[in-house]
């Protein structure tokens, strides 16, 4: 569980990120360098300074894989019209080419005026898909940075990052997109009027098995049980359920496993897929149902998708944003 936090990550220089790529590509290797890089062992918090103010029920979270954040001002417009003080935003880039070096979490966060955490789950160590290329003005990342994040309209208090359970699974000579990192989870405690819980966003690993993905949530519900004892949990996410299976969700064991653990999975309509053809993701194998909340020790009502498309049918993300309303503590 990762604590500290910073305002600006420190920025390997391109030079050491050239050399990563002719390390040689084992676990061992890899969980060195991950160790010793002070920007995969931070997370950067900033937006909005977060109101004392507590959540009142009912009040609505919305997750969303936003494949890069090519577009923030357009997906904060689309964020800001569910009203959601609570915000799980995954795929989110950070000094990437392919997104102009921008910020896209802190462009997010400024349009909805909240408070975030990011933190980074890959170093890049290229520009990307050859389609990614395309949107690239520059030959070279100027961080490399790619994450997810956690927002709100009230504070966050005590953040953490798990770094998820993993394989090293893109370390490899073979993959067109190298990267140092392992899926990881960003989270906190946020007050409501009837006391806190944790809010976690999370995505899991696309390029894995069903059992893989189970192992990374039992290990992320391990740790936020002992971060945050008794408190309600609300995990949300692009779980990447059935990626790689046929697309059916529920051959993904994680479900069954956080069960009977007490969790309630919401993923708005079972018969609803959760991604979409955009414009990285061109030509999908298939329509997939992967973004899920799980809960714990409290009552969630609704739960629905909301398009990625613009008004011009334009595509934000290869994922549709996931919303759920939360009523109150569960009894």
């Amino acid at each position: 569980m990762i604590r500290d936090t910073v305002s600006t990550f420190a920025v390997p220089s391109q030079e050491e990120r050239r050399s990563f790529i002719s390390l040689e590509k084992t676990p061992e290797v890899h969980a060195a360098t991950l160790a010793s890089l002070a920007c995969m062992n931070t997370l950067r918090i900033g937006g909005a300074t977060g109101s004392e103010q507590p959540l009142a029920f009912p009040f609505t979270v919305a997750a969303w894989n936003l494949e890069r954040c090519l577009f923030p001002l357009e997906a904060a417009a689309k964020l800001k019209a569910t009203g959601a003080p609570l915000v799980l935003l995954s795929e989110m880039d950070e000094g990437m080419a392919r997104t102009e070096q921008g910020d896209p979490t802190a462009i997010v966060a400024g349009e909805l005026g909240m408070n975030y955490a990011y933190g980074v789950e890959f170093l890049e160590l290229s520009l990307g898909s050859e389609i990614e290329h395309s949107f690239c003005r520059d030959d070279v990342n100027e961080k490399g940075f790619h994450g997810n994040a956690l927002m709100a309209a009230t504070a966050l208090k005590d953040v953490f990052l798990f770094r998820l359970p993993g394989e090293a699974v893109w370390f490899k000579d073979s993959n067109e997109q190298p990267r140092v990192g392992e899926r990881c989870a960003i989270g906190a405690i946020v007050e409501t009027e009837a006391g806190p819980f944790v809010a976690v966003s999370v995505h899991l690993e696309s390029a894995a098995t069903s059992a893989y993905r189970e192992r990374q949530t039992a290990g992320l519900i391990d740790a936020v049980e002992a971060y945050a004892p008794g408190l309600p949990i609300l995990i949300g996410g692009d779980l990447n359920t059935g990626n790689h299976t046929g697309g059916d969700f529920e051959t993904d064991t994680l479900f069954a496993m956080a069960a009977a653990r007490g969790f309630e999975r919401h993923g708005g309509p079972l018969e609803q897929a959760s991604t979409r053809p955009s414009l990285i993701t061109r030509f999908p194998d298939r329509a997939m149902k992967l973004d899920w909340f799980l809960s714990r020790g409290l009552r969630i009502g609704e739960s629905h998708l909301v398009s990625s498309l613009n008004e011009d049918g334009k595509p934000l993300s290869d994922h549709d944003m996931l919303v759920c309303t939360v009523e109150g503590f569960a009894a």
